[in-house]
């Protein structure tokens, strides 16, 4: 007689087997999808840029096939370019939003449709509570997933969460950088416009400016005169 542990394993083996073979011909068929789309790029006249260091590590559960490719010939543009974004997670935006970003005449629209715009409750010209609504939509999940994968970066979106998460903790801050990267995404989609990241000492650096400005505006209003600190 099969010892019963020895069944539950070969129970166990042959479950993993049918969902690897399930998820495989899903995959398959995503592919033939791709495939039988129009691109909006030509791959071989206008070459994908290199994949940066930090992101060849595939994910894992990224599909056999090339995904990265079928999505930029599909938007014209390379949403992965965006830091904290892979191409599963990029697949999980379009998934919701599409590629035509008219329902939203700016990107502020789309990052309220999204729930990464607070709620503010005001009374008598006071906010009594600023909140994000609660929603379902994949895409706003995926984006804070990205979110959280920056945390740790040297990137100007990495300085950015850091700063939040100290100011107002970790839950805000998720939700304000993936704010951030998806007004990112939307003028890629909309005007195919190329994403750039300047490096976490560019924000830093740009930070520091607006810090001084405004210590100049209050302490003009106290009559008062900043003058910086010689070496």
């Amino acid at each position: 007689m099969e010892p019963l542990h020895d069944t539950a394993l070969s129970q166990e083996l042959a479950l993993y087997d049918f969902y690897t073979q399930q998820i495989q011909a899903c995959d398959a068929e995503l592919e033939r999808k791709y495939t039988a789309l129009k691109p909006r790029v030509d791959i071989m006249t206008q070459p994908l840029p290199k994949t940066p260091k930090s992101k060849r590590r595939k994910p894992k559960n990224a599909p056999a096939y090339d995904l990265r490719t079928y999505l930029c010939q599909m938007t014209g543009v390379d949403l992965t370019a965006v830091d904290g974004l892979d191409s599963v997670l990029v697949q999980d935006i379009l998934s919701e939003i599409g590629l035509n970003m008219s329902p939203w005449p700016t990107d502020q629209h789309c990052t309220s449709w999204l729930r990464l715009a607070p709620h503010n409750d005001i009374s008598g010209g006071k906010v009594l509570r600023s909140r994000t609504g609660k929603t379902t939509n994949r895409a706003t999940r995926a984006l804070r997933l990205a979110a959280q994968s920056v945390s740790r970066t040297t990137t100007a979106l990495g300085a950015f969460f850091r700063r939040m998460r100290a100011k107002h903790g970790a839950a805000k801050a998720i939700v304000a950088t993936a704010n951030k990267i998806a007004r990112s995404v939307y003028p890629m989609l909309k005007d195919k416009q190329l994403y750039v990241d300047r490096g976490a000492d560019y924000y830093e650096h740009k930070y520091q400016g607006r810090a001084i400005k405004k210590l100049k505006r209050q302490a003009a209003k106290l009559g008062i005169q900043l003058v910086p600190a010689t070496a």
